[in-house]
Formats: C-alpha cells, structure tokens, sequence
C-alpha cells in the first residue's frame, strides 16, 4: 500500500540532529529521502560515539547509535561540493527532487552554492527548509547554537525541578527534535500549497522558536496575565491529586485529576481511605490545599503499602485519571507503547532484531514504515547517480578519478 510521501524525494543536507530528524520524518511517511555529505568529512553525528559517558558504538562496525536515531529510512551520497562537477551533481538531483533540508549557521549554504536563491533557479517547485538555530532575524541569527543552548533560552530549565532547586539540565536532545518535528511540519504544509498552486518557497523552523511553542501554556499565561510558572515541591503539591507517589515494590504512579472535587470520591474508594471523603481538612480543593502536606503525607504511607500493579488494578475500577511513571528503559516493555509501535522491531543488517522509537501518528491507509536502516557514508552514491541522474558507469569511473565522488 502506497505510503504519505510516496513519489517525494527529499535531500537532506543537514548534520547531528534537527535537520536529521525532520527529514527522517518524512522518509517514515514514505518519501525518498537521500542525505548528503561532503566527500571525505560526512555527518559529525557519524563520529558521536560517546553522549553523557554513554558508549554509543559497537565493537561489530562503527556504527553508533546516535546517527541511527536520526537517519534511518534514508540513502546516502557524498560528493565533494569545493568542484563545479560535485555541485552539478547536486543541482541536477536538485531538478529531480521536492525537498531540500538544510540546518547550517548562517552564510553555509550560500558558501557552497546551496542556498534557495541557487537551487530555486534549477527547481523553481523546490521546497527548501533551513532547520535554523535562532530564526531568521534579530540579533542573534547569525550566532551558532546546539540543542543544549536552545533548551536553556527558551526558559524549559527554570520549569524543571522543584522550587528551590537551580535550572535543571534537561537530557535527551528534546530542543532537536522538537525542532526537527516543526521544520518536517512546515515542509509538510508546503507540499501541500504547492499542491494547491504550484509554488516552491523557502521556509524556516528554528530550534528557539520550536521550544518556546512547546512551552506554549507557561509562556502564554506569562505574556497574557503576567503569571509566573512557579516550581512545585512534590511533598507540598497544592492538588495531591495532581502529583506522583512511590508505591511498595519502588515503583512510582502518577495522579491527574484537573478537577479534584470529582475525582476525590474515586481516589478515596480506589486507596481504602473513604474515611477521608468527609474530612473537613480534606473535602474540597481549597481545604486539600490547605492542609496538602498532611495529605500527601498519608498518600504517601498509603501508596507504599502495596506493589504499583495492585494500586493499578484497584484506581482503574474505580475511574481514576492517573499513569505509571516509566523509567526510559521501562519503554520497552510497555505493553501501550509496544501495541501502538511507538517503540517499533526492526531487523537491522548489523545489529539483527532490535526495537527503535517509531512514529506517534498512525494512517489508516497510508501507513508509516521502517524501511532501511540508517546508510552508511555515500553508500549509495553510484546508484543514485546511475538510477535518478542517468549517468553511465564510465561517468562515474571518471568522477572517482577525479575524486568528486
């Protein structure tokens, strides 16, 4: 069955994460996504080996999985772009995609002949995205930047932890892939007014701006009504019904009940506390708030007097909002994310039958696949030029020789 972005082919000429990601989204939804590297230097995600004092590598290959997180579903070509016939190469794969993908400071591209002003006159369809650090304009666009720096600009590490505590280093590079999702999102919203009318155009998605609208709530009561995001104490939570309890086997549940005064009927029948119900230090919202520490306290002991399952079994009988809290290596055995392919098997040529993060959306008719394992550098450079270009082997004799490819 035909997939999203069946017939779009995409270059991605982009390194690391956000422009890796975005691209690898689409060739998830089917498009043929070829990801270019300069001949001899290739992605430095390539090179990331180590994350956090984390090895990433493996004694089979050097392959690493920081690079296959981001590139999978994706053919690779490298040429170098510093020789006219390198980037005749590139313009004429220019003329034969949709897509262009790029995610260098400012200046890059245009360095090496690769911005939208060049490529639009070989493509005037070409949709061309800038996975950027900071936007467009203002003092800063120029400036470089890493996922690191976009997370902490944004405001996300003054959120994190509880009240008390300094800004909280967030793992996981979630700047970037925030950042890669907008940018396959805009791309995807160009498609379709191409569609629609026929017109390329260029179109930006930075790491700053795409953190600033994850944070959409917090910022907007900020701007709105001047409201500060205060830090919460988890012993001092003002909704006990909005908070996180350790239970007897170490495990941890969360409650979530935006609307206490209803749910507080449940909680009390689900944990064998219905003496609590009519509590005057604990029938309503105002009066839990009040008195939150006691109450938090007596969930807390409660809580820890049995394993997580048996208090998972006895709040879904009775209608309770409320969700396990995974450790990230929980993931892989969570029956929810497994049944919904959010973490996906994939037979990998190197590694054999692995699990990897799949896809968040699912298409009744269209679905999202894992085709390809993420390529190695230039692996497939004289196919591309032989099957999408039209250039004969002798040609491609004579570009080795030269040493453009």
């Amino acid at each position: 069955m035909a997939a999203v972005l069946d017939g779009i082919r995409v270059i991605d000429w982009s390194v690391f994460q956000q422009g890796p990601i975005a691209c690898m989204i689409l060739g998830d939804m089917g498009a043929d996504v070829i990801k270019l590297e300069e001949k001899g230097v290739g992605d430095p995600a390539r090179a990331m080996m180590r994350v956090a004092g984390a090895t990433l590598s493996t004694k089979l290959s050097e392959r690493n999985a920081y690079f296959e997180a981001g590139n999978r579903n994706k053919r690779a070509i490298s040429a170098d772009l510093n020789k006219p016939r390198g980037r005749e190469i590139i313009y004429k794969l220019v003329e034969k995609s949709d897509v262009f993908v790029q995610n260098f400071r400012k200046g890059v591209a245009e360095k090496n002949g690769m911005d939208y002003k060049t490529l639009c006159k070989y493509n005037p369809r070409l949709i061309y995205a800038h996975a950027s650090a900071w936007g467009p304009k203002g003092p800063d666009k120029d400036e470089p930047s890493a996922d690191y720096t976009g997370i902490a600009r944004s405001g996300l590490m003054h959120l994190a932890g509880e009240r008390g505590m300094p800004p909280m280093s967030i793992q996981g590079g979630i700047g970037d892939q925030v950042g890669g999702i907008m940018t396959a999102m805009g791309i995807l919203a160009a498609l379709l007014v191409r569609e629609r009318t026929g017109v390329g155009q260029e179109l930006e998605a930075s790491l700053l701006g795409s953190m600033v609208f994850l944070l959409g709530h917090p910022v907007t009561f900020n701007t709105l009504i001047n409201m500060p995001t205060p830090k919460t104490v988890r012993k001092k939570a003002g909704n006990p019904l909005w908070n996180h309890y350790q239970c007897g086997d170490g495990r941890w549940i969360a409650l979530a009940a935006l609307q206490p005064d209803r749910f507080w009927p449940n909680l009390c029948k689900g944990l064998d506390l219905e003496k609590l119900e009519k509590d005057p230090r604990f029938n309503s919202m105002d009066n839990r708030t009040k008195n939150c520490e006691e109450l938090i306290s007596i969930l807390d002991n409660t809580f820890a007097s049995k394993p997580r399952q048996e208090w998972v079994r006895q709040l879904k009988q009775v209608g309770m909002i409320y969700g396990i809290l995974n450790d990230i290596p929980d993931l892989k055995e969570d029956p929810q994310v497994l049944e919904n392919n959010y973490i996906a098997s994939f037979n990998h040529p190197v590694w054999g039958q692995i699990k990897t993060v799949g896809h968040p959306i699912t298409f009744e008719k269209t679905p999202m696949s894992l085709r390809r394992e993420a390529p190695e550098f230039g692996q497939h450079t004289e196919e591309i030029l032989i099957e999408i270009l039209g250039y004969s082997w002798d040609d491609v004799t004579k570009l080795k020789d030269e040493e453009v490819i």
